[in-house]
């Protein structure tokens, strides 16, 4: 099957070639002979327009989105999606999308901005939120200068269980972590969700820092505090 590699960063073409020798021959032409999977073939490597040089985690999530609209290559990050707030709280794109909802109260929560017994919209309304970036795109952006490479444990959504087409792009996920294990050996993992967390079964994965949290779907998510720990040094919110 003929990938599209436009928006792949050269640094990850070897890498991302040598992976993809691992997949099953039969998979990726059922690929090609069924189109409709998400988020397509132009926008499976969508990820990996982060440079190399620059990769310092991998977030895991599960699988692309099960939108066209809101799968665009990249894990968590809901293309449906624009405007962070409302006169009301979060806007009503963000409200919903459970996970992606449950991300931002997070990073809410990690500022310190709300009180961890008061998450609701009229909380949130109440907030200054001039003092925040404003769109999804721009917190998608901060991920990226922050080194995050987002990528699902399966690349593809098809109409298949989302554990086939999981257990057909382990080998993939595998191949790839050796080699950045040796390209970028300092790398963490960030492996959000049981699914995700498969990942943490091949002996390459153990060649990296590892952290694990439940998927945010979950409202747990939002309190996790090793989850808390981790991103209030970011400051992903807050405009510069």
């Amino acid at each position: 099957m003929t990938f599209n590699f436009s928006t792949v960063d050269s640094s990850w073409l070897p890498l991302i070639q040598s992976a993809l020798n691992e997949v099953s021959p039969d998979y990726k032409r059922s690929l090609q002979q069924d189109p409709n999977w998400l988020p397509g073939p132009d926008a499976l490597f969508n990820a990996f327009s982060l440079p190399l040089a620059q990769l310092k985690v991998i977030l895991f999530g599960e699988s692309p989105y099960p939108r066209a609209i809101s799968a665009n290559g990249y894990a968590f990050y809901d293309a449906s999606v624009n405007q962070l707030w409302s006169k009301t709280g979060l806007s009503k794109a963000v409200n919903r999308a459970t996970s992606l909802r449950n991300i931002i109260k997070m990073l809410l929560l990690a500022e310190e901005a709300l009180s961890p017994d008061n998450l609701s919209q009229a909380a949130i309304a109440g907030l200054d939120k001039s003092l925040f970036i404003q769109t999804l795109p721009e917190l998608f952006q901060r991920l990226f200068q922050n080194g995050f490479l987002l990528l699902n444990a399966s690349l593809v959504l098809s109409q298949k269980p989302v554990q086939i087409d999981i257990k057909a792009w382990q080998p993939f996920m595998a191949k790839l972590l050796s080699l950045i294990a040796e390209k970028a050996p300092h790398t963490e993992l960030l492996l959000w969700g049981r699914l995700a967390q498969m990942i943490d079964h091949f002996p390459q994965s153990h060649l990296f820092k590892r952290h694990y949290a439940e998927h945010p779907y979950n409202l747990s998510f939002i309190h996790n505090p090793d989850v808390l720990a981790y991103f209030k040094p970011l400051h992903l919110l807050v405009r510069h």
